[in-house]
């Protein structure tokens, strides 16, 4: 059970009261004489996110106010009661009147009382809350046991979370869920044909890897998650600034979210045989890193003529897709913090995803909205194909300076043929500024979702 619930029928617990503007008459007349006086001379209004702690008549916290949204209007926070893990004195809660997604209120409460701790020790939020009869703890859990795994991931920064490290975190959620597991590492990468891979992650002294686990039963449908796992991006010889280098340690965001949604399929002990592979690297700059205008012959036996060493990620991803691909399974989807192109058409919070899967388009997108994962599907257009020409090779790994998250896209979805369905997401994987549910930090995207939806399809 996640430590920020507990088990029902346990220690008294307090009472939390939502109530918007339309329902405060009612709950206020349920509250009690004594805390209504209380809110009345406290002046409070029932809008979205005000909080109030109510005193009983003996001076004890007899229950708790906090406002939402009207139901029935469209909800901009579905989240908002994440908050209360962060506002709440230490003590046992719980829901008195449902809010508009009880499930989803429940999840956020465990979500907003997430921590980074691992250097600067600080104390656990000591709210808890009882969960309520018609919910299953253990779906609720494994979610959000997914995103903290997701958020620590990306948190760490990367003197700490290097290739070899992120292969360490990667073999424990195998050996947690008895998957298979490989490194494929150093030169090794040449051997068995990943010089992409290689080409990128040669230049650091920390080797790169291939991460290959697998898991299920392999009678069940094949489902293969690619995360991008670049651990820190310099942007190679095409240097950074240091504006755009300040965060790139949240680079593996992709590895830390598919590994989050391999959590949950694997907990839930979903009916796919799941693989899950992570291309790890440093993009570094030594005397040996990859070129402008360099060329490589990918493992799929398309050459690749390098137009930007900063566009390293669908590099790595390339290779990677391309092994997942020669199984022809049922669904390859690769996650990536890949393009600046995607946040400025959509910002932070909402990553874009591409698909020629109508069918998976449609059921992502309403399991998206259900579990207040937020996507938007964008076009693969293909004529922008063309962006993408090469004189001297098969295509080129940038586009030119416009529709970046399209042709970066498009470049990947060359590398996947054989697949039923094939689905790019490219993700943030970092809150900027601290939302409900989401502290400042690393963030996990579209993993609940996909979970969701994977679960529809192949449930026990």
């Amino acid at each position: 059970m996640h430590p920020a619930y507990v088990l029902r029928g346990g220690a008294k617990s307090c009472p939390i009261w939502f109530v918007t503007t339309d329902t405060y008459a009612q709950v206020s007349g349920e509250i009690g004489p004594t805390a209504r006086r209380f809110a009345e001379s406290a002046k409070f209004e029932p809008k979205p996110g005000q909080f109030l702690l109510l005193p009983g008549t003996d001076g004890a916290l007899s229950g708790v106010l906090f406002g939402l949204e009207p139901a029935g209007k469209t909800e901009k926070d579905r989240f908002l009661p994440g908050r209360l893990a962060g506002l709440l004195p230490a003590g046992t809660y719980r829901f008195a009147n449902a809010a508009h997604d009880p499930r989803l209120a429940v999840l956020a409460f465990a979500l907003g009382a997430y921590k980074f701790t691992r250097y600067r020790k600080t104390e656990a939020y000591a709210a808890k809350l009882e969960l309520p009869d018609a919910l299953d703890g253990a779906e609720l859990s494994r979610m959000a046991e997914g995103v903290s795994l997701a958020r620590d991931l990306i948190n760490t920064p990367a003197n700490d979370m290097g290739p070899a490290e992120l292969e360490e975190a990667a073999r424990q959620v195998a050996g947690r869920h008895g998957a298979t597991f490989r490194a494929i590492t150093g030169d090794e990468l040449l051997k068995q044909n990943f010089p992409l891979i290689h080409a990128v992650g040669r230049a650091s002294p920390r080797a790169p890897r291939l991460i290959d686990l697998t898991w299920g039963d392999a009678a069940h449908s094949k489902v293969t998650l690619v995360g991008k796992g670049v651990c820190f991006d310099t942007g190679g010889l095409d240097i950074k600034p240091d504006s755009g280098m300040l965060i790139m340690k949240k680079d593996m965001g992709g590895a830390a979210c598919v590994l989050a949604a391999a959590h949950m399929i694997m907990d839930a002990k979903l009916k796919v045989r799941l693989r899950v592979l992570i291309p790890a690297v440093e993009n570094s700059i030594a005397g040996d890193a990859f070129r402008p205008l360099d060329i490589y012959k990918s493992r799929k036996g398309i050459t690749v003529e390098i137009g930007n060493t900063d566009a390293e990620g669908r590099l790595v991803l390339a290779d990677a897709l391309a092994l997942a691909d020669e199984e022809s399974p049922e669904l390859i989807l690769d996650m990536a913090t890949l393009t600046g192109a995607a946040r400025v058409a959509l910002g932070q919070d909402l990553p874009p995803f591409y698909t020629g899967d109508e069918t998976f388009a449609a059921d992502f997108v309403r399991h998206a909205r259900a579990e207040h994962d937020p996507v938007w599907r964008m076009p693969l257009w293909r004529p922008y194909e063309s962006m993408l020409d090469s004189k001297t090779a098969d295509i080129n790994n940038v586009g030119g300076g416009f529709a970046g998250s399209i042709t970066a896209a498009l470049f990947l979805n060359r590398f996947v043929t054989a697949a039923k369905t094939w689905a790019h997401f490219d993700i943030y994987g970092w809150t900027q500024t601290q939302k409900s549910a989401r502290p400042d930090g690393g963030e996990c995207q579209a993993a609940r979702a996909l979970y969701a939806l994977l679960k529809e399809r192949y449930g026990g």
